[in-house]
């Protein structure tokens, strides 16, 4: 089932007919900030205050953070909003306003990769050390994107996957984690029975895997930098996966098939695991 209002939901749970007007993809993206803000404080009062590897040179962590928050989240936005438009360039021409203003269609890698360009530069302006910030904000990413990712399933958005062949399915597996058809979707689609991957809910869940760890872990790491190398490999391996179930356009290289997020993914994936080598032989 389906919620794309706060209305559903609230009425599934109650019986009753209470009308509020409010998205549940945009309330669960807004938690998400919130309480991504909220574990990026923790850090880095931590690695400000109790470690000494990040230095504020005067600023408060609160107001830090949720500057930065804000600066990133905007940015993000316009990325999304950017990368989805470029990877339909039909639409784009035929209707740029309605590709560009729509409430739809938001590419995860456009806002990571464009926030983060943003974010970087903020940092750099209040002369903080970029790398440590890196590691302050990774687990909050991996935590945020996973309760974002709640949104998309619970609203039925889209971003679910191909039809699911219940001929492979585990008998341990329960049908919803397998297939599903998102009666009253946002979309207001049809799917037809057994219904599709939910991939949105795998997302979120290996988001809130990915966070578990990096949690756990993130004391562990001697060198700065290698928390959020993690957390880039593991997420863009996560992505790189979940697509080869989603339905989305793919490029052809050399006989493969590959959509615009899987080649993003491996570019970081690559990324993660040079970086992590060179910090590795840097501290030695």
């Amino acid at each position: 089932m389906a919620y794309p209002y706060l209305t559903d939901v609230v009425n599934e749970l109650t019986g009753t007919s209470i009308h509020l007007p409010i998205a549940t993809f945009g309330a669960l993206v807004a938690i998400a900030i919130f309480v991504a803000i909220r574990f990026t404080r923790v850090e880095v009062e931590r690695l400000a205050f109790t470690n000494k590897r990040l230095q504020l040179h005067n600023h408060q962590p609160k107001s830090l953070v949720t500057d930065l928050a804000f600066v990133v989240t905007l940015s993000g936005i316009a990325g999304a909003k950017l990368f989805d438009a470029i990877e339909q360039p039909r639409q784009l021409l035929t209707d740029p306003i309605g590709v560009i203003f729509s409430t739809g269609g938001f590419s995860i890698y456009g806002g990571l990769i464009l926030g983060c360009i943003a974010g970087i530069i903020f940092v750099k302006r209040k002369a903080i050390a970029v790398v440590p910030m890196l590691d302050a904000v990774a687990p909050a990413l991996a935590l945020g994107y996973g309760i974002g990712r709640l949104g998309c399933q619970f609203s039925g958005d889209g971003d679910w996957g191909k039809p699911a062949a219940m001929e492979i399915k585990p008998n341990w597996l329960p049908d919803w984690f397998w297939a599903q058809t998102y009666p009253n979707n946002v979309l207001q689609v049809g799917i037809p029975v057994p219904g599709v991957y939910p991939t949105p809910l795998y997302e979120a869940v290996v988001a809130f895997i990915t966070f578990a760890l990096l949690w756990a872990l993130r004391k562990k790491f001697s060198v700065t930098g290698q928390l959020f190398c993690c957390y880039l490999l593991l997420s863009s391996l996560a992505r790189f996966l979940v697509e080869f179930i989603r339905i989305n356009y793919q490029y052809e290289f050399f006989g493969i098939f590959l959509s615009q997020a899987q080649i993003i993914a491996l570019v970081l994936a690559m990324m993660s695991v040079v970086g992590f080598v060179i910090l590795k032989g840097s501290n030695k």
